[in-house]
């Protein structure tokens, strides 16, 4: 039986692909090939694929892949490409926003603005997929995505749909988990981090506040314009790889440590902001997570604080 036959079936709507390079859906273009992609033509289909895999099939929900690392041995399992697929976006009769998975972060913030909503800014400075957000709570100048929320519509595996709200997760900085409530396999979601989410976010209705559209869409400028200013973003990179520590900042321990500009291979410590690693060209996934760890191990040596990169690395090494 070929990958076709086996992954696809005749009601299905999307588009399967094997062996895919993934470097081409990572902004770090970088990274191995992955067995499978499935890119779904909506949530419907989405939910019809997954009701069709092997239970021990590994997923990958994927947006923008601009915070994950795959390596050059490539990726068992199949991607679910939610980018380009999942991108509802519409205001609800309750004055909620309700937007899909695949929504960019400057999309979201675009579409507050213009109907005349605000403290969606923020999202605009996120360079990712509203997917991606709620998995991570990704956030920045002091705003994260989970104090927008009023509740998501998740998948598992099993193609079967679920809504929930901030009670069900353990919600932190850069860290959502469901609660201790035994998934599909009968074990946690955090027991299983090869293997994708049991369950993954596919949707949320947002709650924002009335405003003036003008004046968002000026914090949506000036917040581009301060990430134009301080981060390299003209060359490949997955936004800021370490977490900031208790009341210190990620970046200004690596820049004391004398890590801006350090290289290994095509990968680099960005010259621009120091909790950014840029692809100069080549760089492999073994530049990129080698050059993780020996920031780490450098910061931790000289200072004593162990940083925890935000990114996620997924796959196997190459041999």
């Amino acid at each position: 039986m070929s990958e076709q036959q086996k992954f696809s079936g005749t009601a299905l709507r999307g588009k399967l692909l094997c062996d895919v390079p993934m470097r081409k859906y990572t902004s770090w273009r970088a990274g191995g090939v992955a067995e499978r992609m499935y890119q779904p033509a909506d949530l419907d289909d989405l939910q019809l694929f997954l009701r069709g895999l092997p239970d021990d099939e590994p997923l990958y929900p994927v947006g923008l892949g601009s915070n994950l690392l795959v390596r050059d041995g490539g990726l068992r399992g199949t991607v679910l490409m939610l980018h380009g697929t999942l991108g509802g976006l519409h205001l609800e009769l309750d004055g909620s926003v309700y937007a899909e998975a695949g929504v960019p972060g400057a999309k979201l913030a675009r579409f507050a603005a213009q109907h005349d909503l605000q403290d969606a800014e923020f999202f605009a400075g996120i360079p990712g997929t509203l997917g991606g957000m709620l998995a991570m709570n990704a956030g920045c100048y002091g705003t994260e995505t989970w104090e927008r929320v009023l509740r998501v519509q998740t998948v598992d595996r099993h193609g079967e749909a679920h809504v929930r709200t901030a009670a069900d997760y353990q919600i932190g900085y850069r860290h959502v988990a469901k609660k201790q409530i035994e998934d599909t396999w009968g074990e946690t979601q955090e027991s299983r981090p090869e293997s994708g989410l049991p369950e993954f976010f596919v949707a949320a209705w947002l709650q924002f506040r009335k405003g003036d559209g003008a004046a968002t869409r000026q914090g949506i400028k000036a917040l581009l314009n301060k990430r134009i200013a301080t981060q390299p973003l003209n060359q490949p990179n997955a936004g800021s790889v370490f977490r900031n520590p208790p009341g210190d900042h990620a970046a200004r321990l690596i820049e004391q440590c004398g890590l801006k500009g350090k290289r290994i291979g095509g990968a680099q410590v960005s010259e621009k902001h120091a909790n950014f690693i840029v692809n100069t060209g080549a760089a492999s996934a073994a530049d990129v997570e080698n050059l993780i760890l020996e920031v780490q191990t450098a910061v931790e040596k000289q200072t004593g604080i162990k940083l925890h990169a935000e990114v996620r690395i997924v796959g196997e090494k190459k041999p």
